[in-house]
This record gives structure tokens, sequence and C-alpha cells, in this order.
């Protein structure tokens, strides 16, 4: 991923703020009738794939035209679970297919393309990255071809866990006629920051070089 463009086709969605991703549980921060706020949302990453990332495109030779197309694979059908459970780490395991097309049939043929997972804490910050490959097996006179791909990301608990001070104050009941009875607690700068380093997000997609990412972003 060279580019960092982060706009996310997100899986998990983050409902009203980004700040607030993860997998939607009944832990998840929930709004109690305007009142306050009951819990705190799951540890697990939301998880999505860049922009212009989620396709790559090979050629033959250096022309980048449609006729020089040489095999197109896209990731579809992005799964993901997570284990918050037990340890020191929380696993966000992240299953997808990966369906591929070439131009030319003939003949049997494996492609490997190459993809990478991300761990983004806080909307900005890449805390582990690796890349991976993915092998396509096309059969002699086949088109099409698919294979599935899992992989692990791993959180640390104590980062994706809010502060006492701040939880409190988060879901702490607010009565009628308090002073502050109609502040979202969400919207002071302290607490919004301590959940936007609490958040987290597993990004995944193809490795692409300077050129393709510019193919994909321009076509």
């Amino acid at each position: 991923m060279n580019a960092r463009r982060l706009s996310l086709t997100v899986l998990c969605a983050a409902a009203a703020m980004t700040a607030l991703s993860g997998c939607k549980t009944k832990g998840e921060i929930v709004v109690d009738q305007g009142v306050g706020i009951t819990a705190v949302r799951s540890k697990c990453p939301a998880v999505g794939i860049p922009d212009y990332t989620g396709d790559i495109t090979t050629f033959r030779g250096a022309a980048k035209t449609a006729d020089a197309i040489d095999v197109v694979a896209a990731m579809t059908n992005v799964r993901p679970t997570c284990n918050e459970a037990v340890g020191e780490k929380v696993t966000s395991t992240v299953t997808f297919d990966v369906l591929g097309r070439r131009s030319d049939t003939a003949g049997a043929r494996q492609v490997t393309l190459p993809f990478f997972v991300s761990v983004l804490q806080g909307g900005t910050s890449v805390v582990s990255k690796r890349v991976g490959n993915v092998t396509l097996n096309f059969a002699d006179g086949q088109a099409r071809a698919q294979a599935t791909v899992s992989t692990n990301a791993f959180i640390d608990r104590g980062a994706a866990t809010l502060p006492d001070e701040i939880r409190a104050r988060i879901t702490r009941k607010r009565k009628a006629g308090d002073t502050d009875a109609a502040l979202d607690p969400l919207a002071d700068p302290e607490v919004k920051a301590a959940v936007a380093r609490a958040s987290f997000e597993v990004l995944v997609g193809f490795q692409l070089d300077d050129g393709q990412l510019a193919y994909n972003a321009t076509r």
C-alpha cells in the first residue's frame, strides 16, 4: 500500500464515528434514550480495503493498454472474525477470496500475487504491516481461477481498552436537569482522543507498486 488514501470499504461499520470502529456486539457504545451511554464498544477492529487496492492488473510488456492486459484479479467476499475473549492480544482473522481472469488461456499456469494486511490505530498510525502471497491456478483452456486466503492480525488488548476514567465519563448516567445532561460526552476533545487511540482497523489489499496504484486510481 504505497499511497495512504484511507477512505475504506469498511465491513464492520463504525456507526456514526470512524473513531468507534469495531464489529457490532453488545459491548459496543450504546446511547440509552438520550440520557447516557450504557456500554463501551468491542475491542475488535473494523476491517476494510483501502481505496484502489482491492484489485490488481498485470500487463504483457510496458504498454498499459487493454490489449496488453495479462491478468486481472480482485478481492471479494471479505469475512472478518475476532477473538477478544482471552490473552494479551485481540486476534482478528480476515478471510477473503481472490477472483482472477487471464487473457491467454493456453496451457496451465500459476500466477502469484502479493497482498498486505495492516493494523491501523486511531485512523492514521500504522502499527504493523505484513505482506503475503496468493496463488491462482489456471487450468489449461480456462480463463478464470479462484483462491481463498485467511490471514491474522493482532492488536494489543491494553491499547484497545479505554482507560477507566474515560469509560466512567462516557457511561455516567445523566439525569434530566443536570447541567451536562444534553452534552454528548463523546464530543469532549479528551474523550474523543482517547476513543480514537483505542480504536483499530485491519486493512487488507493487494501490494501494488506506484504504477499499479496509479492505474487503479485513474482508469
